[in-house]
């Protein structure tokens, strides 16, 4: 199957170890993700500064996804996904917002946008496409019972009408089965679905790092041994600001992307999912047998 892969403007400059996972998963069942050199930002950026440069971006996207005749254009990155779902739906369902992007395109690119696709979340496109029979058919590396904390994130699940309710925004689960089939514990947690602050980094930067560390310590709380996420920014809060000396906290948590633990299941190595050797390890091998942890945390969020 072929898919128009919009890998986003972070996961290029920032996280390209979830880049690194994602193309060998997908090599792994046959998806071959096809890249274009006219992708520009999502727009996301430009939302609340025009509405109409917001709109444009995010459809020049879809139109040259639509140029490859595929069904589905691909995203690694929460808000990717949902700002090009957003307007995909948008431009679909509202003749008059439709007639005048495609003014705009037209003058700019000279191409129109035509709805054609539908748009998808690489953590959904393999759970609804490729489906957990096949994946765990697939599974090679059983992984050690590691206790992971899963981080939804705010955009891969709401607004939950721009994704036609696929999930249920107050109890996810689909990257929480998806670790499932790999041997790991999906551990729930206080406060789980709040936002990594990230949307508010550039306006309220000491804000935005009290729910970076207030994240962290649920995540302790939990006795999880990692937190595990599907969005390039929320890696970045979480894992970047974590060594903020704001965050005066005595414990480090380690953060990959979800992918790499499907990754390392699927018989991929560390070098291969860029995933360093002493977090590879704490899935692979051999554990000393750890202290009882309680089932028993919150999950409040």
């Amino acid at each position: 199957m072929k898919v128009a892969y919009f890998l986003g403007c972070n996961v290029a400059l920032r996280t390209y170890e979830y880049d690194a996972a994602v193309r060998r998963i997908a090599e792994k069942f046959g998806i071959e993700l096809m890249d274009s050199k006219d992708f520009v930002c999502c727009g996301y950026p430009a939302a609340p500064q025009d509405h109409s440069t917001f709109l444009a971006l995010a459809a020049q996207n879809l139109v040259a996804a639509e140029e490859m005749g595929v069904d589905y254009i691909v995203s690694v990155c929460n808000s990717c996904t949902a700002t090009l779902s957003k307007v995909n739906k948008l431009l679909k369902e509202n003749e008059k917002e439709r007639e005048h992007i495609n003014k705009i395109l037209k003058n700019s690119i000279g191409k129109e946008f035509k709805g054609t696709l539908e748009v998808r979340h690489f953590l959904r496109f393999i759970y609804e496409e490729v489906g957990l029979d096949e994946i765990k058919k697939a599974i090679t590396n059983k992984l050690n019972p590691v206790r992971v904390a899963p981080h939804y994130g705010c955009h891969y699940l709401k607004p939950p009408e721009v994704f036609d309710f696929f999930e249920d925004p107050i109890v996810p689960h689909t990257a929480d089965d998806l670790m499932a089939l790999t041997g790991v514990v999906p551990v729930k947690y206080e406060n789980m679905k709040q936002c990594c602050g990230g949307a508010i980094l550039a306006v309220d930067e000491d804000t935005s790092i009290s729910m970076v560390r207030e994240k962290l310590i649920h995540v302790h709380e939990a006795q999880a041994d990692v937190l595990a996420v599907h969005c390039p920014f929320c890696n970045v809060m979480y894992g970047e600001y974590q060594k903020d000396p704001r965050i005066d906290i005595d414990f480090k948590v380690p953060v990959i992307f979800t992918p790499q633990i499907l990754g390392l299941a699927l018989g991929f190595d560390a070098k291969q999912l860029g995933m360093k050797k002493k977090v590879a390890k704490l899935f692979l091998e051999p554990q000393e047998a750890p202290e009882s942890k309680s089932e028993e945390v919150g999950a409040h969020g």
